[in-house]
């Protein structure tokens, strides 16, 4: 028992690894984000767990403020669609939304939605890192089913900057590609 006691106290009293926080850009004008992404990379996540590629998310903004999301992708099965929608839970977080994917009538439960913070985001709009604060999911999109190693890897160096564990990351229609 001594020594579980001394165990948790010495991890305890450890300095962690620090980390720099998770945070959205300042402003996304949804207007210009709107269109089809390409993913380039992602932390595997369940949802996602049957695609194999040609994987694209296709974001058309409405009247009402909210941005409908059309994700694509190929599976064994071939071609899966998934139709959600996406909002701005605060209007002066700019680069915060949430997404969820379930029926409108079950939309006003608060457990239904999602973080979607765009964490790092090219001033033409041409590439995008997305993300959330509990540091699950990630993804890294492009405007191009391609992205130039050197923006590659300087999302990827800023995504571990903020604490993601990128040992899993998987390259769009390569699920077995090392970080």
């Amino acid at each position: 028992m001594r020594n579980l006691l001394a165990a948790l106290n010495g991890a305890m009293a450890s300095p962690g690894i620090a980390s720099a926080p998770v945070t959205a850009v300042a402003d996304l004008d949804l207007e210009r984000y709107a269109g089809t992404w390409h993913e380039i990379a992602r932390l595997p996540m369940y949802f996602q767990r049957k695609c194999t590629g040609n994987v694209t998310a296709t974001y058309t903004p409405n009247l009402d403020g909210t941005v409908t999301v059309d994700n694509r992708c190929d599976t064994a099965e071939g071609p899966t669609a998934s139709i959600g929608i996406a909002r701005r839970p605060d209007a002066f977080a700019r680069g915060k939304l949430e997404v969820t994917f379930v029926p409108p009538w079950l939309r006003w439960l608060p457990l239904v939605w999602a973080d979607y913070w765009v964490l790092a985001l090219d001033d033409d709009y041409q590439w995008a890192m997305v993300g959330q604060p509990g540091r699950k999911f990630l993804w890294i999109l492009s405007r191009t089913p391609d992205l130039d190693p050197a923006t590659f890897s300087r999302l990827k160096t800023s995504a571990v900057t903020m604490g993601y564990d990128l040992s899993a990351l998987i390259v769009s229609g390569k699920r077995d590609t090392a970080p």
